[in-house]
């Protein structure tokens, strides 16, 4: 391969001159050269300004902007009203003041006088802010403990008294000889220590009302809640792992010495452990434990032991579980828990009862491969949608049960659950009216490539459009929910912001303008999604973009988006921006572009999304392979002239394509690759692939590094040094496998100062220079 790398890639560019506008060393500054986008839209209190983060004249950061009903273009804010408009507000419906922490301190806001009250400020910082089921009363938690402070009455009391450690009995001294002969020779001394020990007596004999002191151990203290009532707080103990992790070399540093910080845990069942769910009673100024052995199938063996002899006859025990912190109604009468199991196969709802600790199963969700979703936790210390409604005794959750993620609700009295979206798309998110009567939901109805907002009143279930455009909306609502802010964007539209009325099929007005002119000389593709059957017979959606007929070279490259549950062929702008520009820039060079969202791709249900289970390089693989052969019968594409490339998981793909199906693409990239899933993270690999202890064939298929013999066709390998995500360690691994098998047809170019995702301007186009040198030299002769 040339040398000169930059050389050639630049050369190439500028010969063609007119015929294409692009220029790599342009586009590879990202948001620099797009326009940078803004973000994190929200509501002023009164409803009367939305505020978002914005960097339009591209400094080193962003900076907070305002606007409202008259203004012709958004405004920047000052420095006080900018965190103001931050803070994580606390207030009833209908109340005109409103609570927040500030750097660990307590203050009130009223809405109508915009005053501030600062009503706590101690050297211990305050968190957890919770209100009270009573008006005026309010909750924090200080040094993992529960204070009441009554607004009113100006009083704060400490609810709970927990203490890291193990209480430390005080023992007598060993009375010494003259001791001892002192109360043997004076009556004044035994006189003295018999009035001591009376008065002991005495104080024992009077109860205090203050919290009792509670030593939890060593264990992690997390969780700590209290019921709406203050009567109860609940808390999660959770055992200390004794688990190595990972360290990363850092090379390039400000004093000129090496740093070694540590990464993460590596997946493995070492990581599983003993947790407990701790109740205080304030009433009974006592802890007591729930123990949740009688949950249903808590028993059942995972379904691939049945693979294992070691395994299959495996003596029954309890999963190891994981609680979560209890959501409460309103009143705090009820309390609601979601409990997964550290497998992340079995998830169970159950109602609590505080008082007795003892619970009330509701809702067992199993999946022989890994329960997730949208709007359901993914991993078993993640949490999800779930909450009550208007009635105190109705909750709402969603659940794969169909095959895709929709919404439900139970009622605690009746035992009547009730499905109320139904269909083949998933809800994507939700918002409860403040009536908690309404929903709000985003969903991709009407295309798995959008993200449409609808409302549906709990009473009729019945769909009411909104915001159905094709492309991607995300809606904030107004404080009196007349008003929606949307942050909307489109295939080749980035996203900005906009304001519509809250009623059927609303029309957006644009109050951001964010692309820049650079960015508007050039006319952007409009990639068409399009839907090809995979040798299973499962419909796979890719984006596709095809050159001129007269221009085109008949070479096609298939990109590999990463994340492994994640979605790009999709209506809407894509977080791979750079790379829809380079797929734009490849495109007016003649090749063409395949984009596909490959089995285990988000935004097509439960099925789509486990169909990498237990197998990583499978079926995500054979859909590339497919859409390979898709491209030749259908727009006839050279066989022998297709590249593959993309980055993290898509760098794997890569690997696997590479390796396990040899001679099916003439040349990949494969940028921050996993190699060997073994020496990746626990909570996405155990959840896809078990463990290597317990299913270890699952891993070894899956890995690339256990086929680098197979190497043929011409690869490139790019990763930065300080990744912590994919380490380095990863490629140093595989490419000392390919030194030792005396394989030629494969480089790797490594970053000194780059993580999993690159920053630096420099790095994006010395990696997409080899990227597009690699592919103009293998797939154009």
């Amino acid at each position: 391969m040339t040398k000169n790398i930059f050389t050639l890639a630049f050369l190439f560019l500028s010969v063609l001159g007119n015929a294409q506008e692009l220029k790599l060393e342009e586009i590879m500054k990202g948001e620099s050269f797009i326009g940078n986008q803004p973000t994190n839209g929200r509501w002023s209190l009164d409803g009367k300004k939305v505020y978002f983060e914005w960097n339009p004249k591209d400094e080193l950061g962003p900076s907070t902007f305002f606007w409202q009903k008259g203004m012709s273009k958004p405004e920047i804010v000052a420095p006080k009203e900018a965190a103001f408009s931050k803070f994580d507000f606390k207030t009833k419906p209908g109340s005109d003041v409103v609570y927040y922490l500030d750097n660990g301190s307590l203050y009130s806001y009223s809405i109508p006088s915009k005053t501030t009250k600062k009503l706590i400020q101690q050297s211990s910082r305050l968190s957890n802010l919770q209100l009270g089921a009573q008006d005026g009363v309010l909750f924090y938690e200080q040094n993992d403990n529960i204070f009441k402070y009554d607004t009113k009455a100006g009083t704060i009391l400490q609810i709970t008294n927990f203490n890291k450690g193990t209480k430390k009995d005080i023992k007598a001294d060993t009375e010494s000889f003259l001791a001892v002969q002192q109360k043997e020779l004076f009556q004044f001394i035994r006189d003295k220590e018999a009035k001591k020990q009376w008065n002991l007596d005495k104080s024992k004999a009077v109860k205090s009302d203050f919290a009792k002191q509670y030593f939890y151990g060593n264990d992690q203290f997390a969780g700590l809640q209290v019921n709406p009532n203050g009567n109860f707080a609940t808390f999660i103990l959770v055992e200390e792992p004794e688990v190595k992790k990972e360290k990363m070399e850092v090379f390039i540093t400000a004093d000129g010495y090496n740093q070694s910080p540590e990464t993460k845990e590596k997946v493995s069942t070492k990581n599983f452990v003993k947790t407990k769910f701790g109740i205080y009673s304030v009433a009974k100024d006592s802890v007591y434990y729930v123990n949740f052995s009688t949950l249903s199938h808590i028993q059942d063996a995972p379904k691939y032991f049945e693979l294992y002899d070691n395994l299959k006859n495996k003596a029954k025990e309890d999963k190891l579980i994981v609680s979560k912190a209890p959501i409460y109604n309103e009143s705090g009468s009820l309390a609601i828990v979601d409990i997964r199991s550290q497998d992340n196969k079995d998830r169970w709802l159950v109602s609590l009862n505080l008082e007795k600790g003892t619970f009330e199963e509701i809702e067992h969700q199993h999946d022989d491969a890994w329960i997730a979703g949208p709007g359901i936790p993914s991993y078993s210390f993640s949490s999800g949608n779930l909450g009550f409604l208007a009635d105190n005794e109705t909750i709402y959750f969603q659940s794969e049960a169909t095959g895709y993620s929709h919404l439900y609700t139970f009622n605690l009295k009746t035992k009547k659950k009730t499905q109320l979206t139904k269909g083949n798309w998933e809800v994507r998110d939700l918002t409860l009216s403040k009536d908690k009567k309404t929903f709000y939901l985003t969903t991709n109805t009407t295309h798995p490539g959008n993200r449409e907002f609808y409302k549906i009143a709990v009473a009729d279930g019945t769909l009411q459009p909104i915001l159905t455009k094709n492309g991607a909306h995300e809606v904030v609502l107004s404080p009196d929910e007349k008003t929606l802010l949307v942050r909307y964007s489109y295939k080749n539209i980035p996203w900005d912001f906009y304001v519509a009325e809250n009623k059927k099929n609303a029309v957006l007005q644009q109050i951001s303008s964010s692309v820049s002119e650079d960015f508007k000389k050039y006319k952007w593709r409009e990639p068409e999604v399009i839907t090809f059957k995979a040798q299973d017979g499962t419909p796979v959606n890719a984006r596709l973009y095809t050159s001129k007929t007269e221009n085109t070279n008949k070479a096609a490259i298939i990109f590999v988006h990463g994340a492994g549950y994640l979605q790009n062929a999709h209506n809407f702008w894509s977080n791979y921006y750079r790379e829809y520009m380079f797929h734009n820039l490849l495109t007016d060079l003649g090749y063409t572009v395949l984009d596909i969202d490959y089995r285990g791709s988000d935004g097509y249900g439960r099925d789509f999304r486990t169909g990498i289970y237990r197998f990583m390089g499978g079926k995500d693989l054979s859909d590339h392979l497919d859409g390979k052969k898709y491209l030749v019968e259908k727009y006839g594409i050279d066989a022998n002239r297709v590249g593959i490339y993309g980055g993290s998981y898509g760098g794997f793909i890569t690997l696997m394509g590479m390796l396990t199906a040899p001679g099916e693409f003439k040349s990949g990239a494969a940028l921050r690759s996993v190699t060997d899933w073994a020496h990746y993270n626990h909570g996405y690999t155990g959840n896809i692939l078990n463990f290597p202890e317990t299913d270890p064939e699952a891993y070894k298929k899956s890995s690339p590094i256990y086929f680098a013999d197979n190497l043929k066709g011409n690869l490139v390998m790019l990763h930065g040094m300080v990744d912590d995500n994919v380490e380095y360690k990863d490629i140093v691994r595989l490419s000392q496998r390919f030194i030792e098998l005396q394989k030629k047809n494969w480089s790797l170019a490594s970053f000194p100062v780059e993580a999993h995702g690159f920053k630096e301007t420099y790095s994006w186009i010395d990696e997409y220079s080899r990227i597009l040198n690699l592919f103009n030299e293998t797939l154009l002769k």
